[in-house]
């Protein structure tokens, strides 16, 4: 079996979510079982049969996948959870391929569940932080050895080196949250719908500068699922799938950092020219960038939307801040990005509702933000890792 067997042998086969929205002082378990069950209905799959789960973001903000199973009455042949940061949405989509097509489960749901909003203090990062402490230094951007546990304050780094290194500044970010406020007014699901002005990004207060309030996510509860089979098996149920064609994983080691590329020089990084190469999730997909009809990418803070077109290739080091202006990102542009309006004002749900957005654009169900005729979009990170969807 080569490396590029798993091309299309997996499909999404239901996406569902629960409300999203500030202190619904709901439980993650309450909202991941509304995500399930909205996903299964999607699909037309009868719950006795989902027999897989991984859960990307698991207790204290979120639910583990464990009692997730044991409360809602799951029964599950494998289940698998990361620890409690956003970067893994790809990878648990890629474990379950893997295990649809290795034949340890039928169909895998993938969730997210979190109540970021109704914690007693509701924030990461800060003394309380136990899962920013486990970094260490590590590419997550925290170090609490010297303070540094808020993600906002690498991201502000990374800003900050980009700015200095290609000259261009804050109000040329502007174009990605106004771009993604425009999307999310289309939206209904969205928490944050009232489009703003490149003027009013300016004058939001700055949280950790170079970055303002409003290149900063949103802090909410909700949850959002994707039901993964094969391919061979998704055709049989409710809905148009929608295959898996391409796969890359989240790389490691002193070079990365979560919300920079190679070679920019933030934290151990060394400092040399990056260039982006063949991307292994293109030659799997067999596509090229300018086969990409849409462009998800996790938005956590503004300046991580740059990082990702740079890191894959859609335009080189430097090139991004011009690259996002003039509704080139914007729905009815060349490049379309987040259409859901992503984390920064859809909801943070730690990219999975991007990967029901996809989905639905795929299928053409997204009413006055679809993308005309989208066939191919891909979910790429700042870090690294990500999917290439098709229809």
């Amino acid at each position: 079996m080569t490396n590029f067997a798993l091309k299309d042998r997996a499909a999404i086969a239901g996406v569902g979510q629960s409300q999203y929205g500030r202190r619904l002082m709901r439980s993650p378990i309450d909202l991941a079982a509304d995500a399930i069950a909205s996903a299964l209905d999607d699909c037309g799959l009868p719950r006795d049969q989902l027999d897989g789960m991984i859960v990307s973001f698991g207790s204290p903000i979120g639910a583990d996948a464990d009692t997730i199973a044991q409360l809602l009455g799951l029964k599950l042949r494998t289940y698998n959870q990361t620890w409690a940061h956003g970067r893994f949405t790809a990878s648990a989509i890629i474990w379950a391929a893997m295990m649809v097509n290795a034949g340890m489960a039928d169909a895998v749901a993938c969730l997210a569940s979190v109540s970021f909003s109704a914690m007693r203090r509701p924030m990461m990062g800060g003394a309380g932080d136990r899962e920013g402490g486990r970094e260490a230094g590590g590419g997550h951007g925290e170090d609490p050895v010297y303070g540094m546990t808020s993600p906002g304050s690498g991201a502000a780094l990374v800003a900050r080196k980009y700015f200095d290194r290609y000259g261009t500044d804050s109000r040329a970010l502007a174009s990605i949250p106004v771009a993604f406020r425009k999307h999310a007014s289309m939206n209904p699901a969205a928490i944050m719908r009232e489009p703003f002005s490149v003027e009013d990004h300016q004058r939001s207060r700055y949280v950790c500068e170079p970055l303002h309030l409003l290149d900063y996510c949103l802090i909410n509860d909700g949850a959002a699922c994707v039901i993964v089979t094969t391919s061979e098996r998704a055709r049989d149920l409710n809905k148009r799938p929608v295959y898996i064609s391409g796969m890359q994983g989240l790389p490691g080691g002193r070079e990365e950092f979560i919300w920079a590329y190679p070679g920019l020089g933030v934290l151990q990084q060394s400092i040399f020219e990056y260039e982006a190469g063949l991307q292994p999730v293109y030659k799997m997909a067999g596509v090229t960038q300018k086969d990409i009809d849409a462009l998800f990418t996790y938005d956590a803070f503004s300046i991580v939307a740059w990082i990702a077109l740079e890191r894959f290739g859609f335009c080189k080091p430097g090139e991004a801040a011009a690259f996002t202006q003039d509704g080139r990102i914007e729905i009815g542009g060349e490049l379309p990005m987040n259409t859901n309006g992503g984390l920064l004002s859809e909801a943070h749900i730690m990219g999975w509702n991007h990967q029901v957005e996809i989905v639905r654009q795929l299928r053409g169900e997204c009413g006055p933000r679809q993308v005309p005729d989208a066939t191919i979009i891909q979910w790429a990170n700042a870090y690294g890792d990500s999917l290439i969807y098709r229809r």
